[in-house]
């Protein structure tokens, strides 16, 4: 079972409360953008296997969004941090260099 550490109300809290909320720190493509941006944001986008960092709602809980870090094989959790955050904080980056070595993840 997944859990994770809301950095908003200090719960950890298991995925029967939280709601996925899709890739974390992506540029989203809308009304006004072109038709090549829009495809290339909702139909050609990579989806590697490995660490990605997410947007998670703490939905039976305090409400409010927030960023994961975590591995989509083996649903190991790096950290999470504040959805108001524009970048995976720097001990995220480091503990997931510490532990995948050989997975260079950068951020969309």
């Amino acid at each position: 079972m997944l859990i994770l550490h809301c950095p908003c109300c200090g719960i950890d809290a298991d995925e029967t409360e939280l709601t996925p909320g899709g890739t974390a720190h992506l540029k989203r493509e809308g009304p006004g953008s072109s038709d090549e941006a829009f495809e290339r944001y909702l139909f050609l986008r990579e989806n590697p296997r490995g660490v990605h960092f997410e947007r998670w709602r703490h939905a039976h809980g305090c409400g409010k969004w927030f960023h994961a870090a975590r591995c989509t094989m083996t649903l190991e959790v790096f950290g999470t941090y504040s959805a108001q955050t524009h970048a995976p904080p720097r001990e995220i980056l480091d503990r997931i260099a510490e532990r995948r070595p050989q997975e260079r993840r950068e951020v969309a």
